[in-house]
């Protein structure tokens, strides 16, 4: 039996403990808080993320959980559709029904360690064997492996989520993009609205308090589209999730010697495509299917060059279409150049 400890026991980390063959494998998950999110948001889970929940074998309880995306547009700040573009084979999924239905996939055989961990030791069960960072976009797997340079970068916006105990109004799904800020609505599992908005702020950059958070989202979105104005009078601070957005520096690698990264821990991106859960759920089946395939270093060079690339021009898109959503001197000139594509 090869020893892998996973530190993360959120999307990368349950997903690749529900993946490791457990007659080859011995494997020990490092959970901080175990269980759900204390706040629910929602996941957009694009064809490829589906296809690796299909792998573990968990696709029907998701569409089940799920709802299907549609009638969304990219809007002006006044609710305006600029661009209404047919969305296909996405849904979305309460990231409370994703986290326990991989948590029920995680075989009885993992060992569960309940507990934050600060720092990898020289010695010590954490040193033996493979080490995976599925810890997030401050990952210390990361810095203990990758070093100082890789610690994550703060940007200078805010990010606001959470759900409505109401379905999405008529005409009003999308995302409205005004002058350096920006606010989604989309459909929700149960017949309810997921809402979410990012702008420019001072809050933070850890423990951002949600009442402040709100507080400052219903000023800058003042004036603003009525659905938007009517989401943000609906929501509550108790059923907000209110963070600093964090990304991670390019990384040329995700494998060091004895440890490998997953998820944010690898490419901790703006969520401006939608696409941080549903990369992180295709690196750690990617992940699995290689270890239960190859010897091990075969298995993470070889997940090394199917997903770095991959993931981290994703990261640099992301970023980008944060940089065209946020603008503010360009926003003109932006919303005109969406009109006339439009056309």
């Amino acid at each position: 039996m090869e020893a892998i400890t996973i530190i993360g026991g959120g999307i990368a980390g349950l997903a690749l403990a529900a993946g490791l063959d457990p007659e080859r494998f011995d494997v020990a998950i490092h959970e901080q808080r175990p269980g759900v999110p204390a706040v629910e948001t929602s996941l957009a889970m694009w064809p490829e993320a589906q296809a690796a929940l299909a792998v573990l074998g968990v696709l029907p309880h998701i569409r089940e959980a799920g709802t299907a995306f549609g009638g969304m547009a990219l809007r002006d700040s006044t609710g305006t559709a600029l661009v209404a573009p047919e969305v296909r084979g996405v849904m979305g999924v309460s990231r409370a029904d994703l986290i326990r239905i991989l948590d029920a996939a995680v075989p009885a055989s993992v060992q569960r360690v309940e507990g934050r961990v600060d720092d990898i030791p020289v010695t010590g069960p954490l040193s033996s064997g493979l080490l995976v960072g599925a810890d997030g976009v401050h990952s210390v797997v990361r810095r203990s492996f990758w070093g100082a340079r890789s610690q994550a970068k703060l940007t200078p916006y805010l990010a606001l989520r959470g759900v409505l105990p109401v379905p999405v109004q008529a005409d009003a799904g999308g995302e409205y993009w005004g002058r350096g800020q920006l606010f989604g609505i989309t459909p929700a599992s149960g017949d309810r609205t997921y809402w979410y908005a990012s702008f420019r702020s001072s809050l933070g950059p850890a423990g951002v308090d949600a009442a402040e958070a709100l507080k400052q989202a219903k000023e800058r979105f003042s004036g603003r589209a009525a659905a938007v104005r009517t989401a943000l009078e609906q929501a509550t601070p108790d059923a907000t999730l209110a963070q600093r957005i964090w990304t991670t520096p390019t990384l040329g690698s995700f494998v060091r010697p004895g440890a490998v990264l997953a998820g944010d821990a690898a490419h901790g991106m703006t969520p401006n495509l939608g696409r941080g859960a549903c990369e992180a759920l295709v690196d750690a089946v990617t992940l699995a299917e290689l270890l239960n395939a190859r010897p091990m270093d075969d298995a993470l060079k070889a997940y090394n060059r199917q997903r770095a690339l991959r993931t981290q021009l994703l990261r640099l898109a992301s970023s980008a279409i944060a940089g065209v959503a946020l603008t503010e001197r360009a926003q003109p000139l932006r919303d005109g150049l969406l009109r006339l594509v439009s056309r």
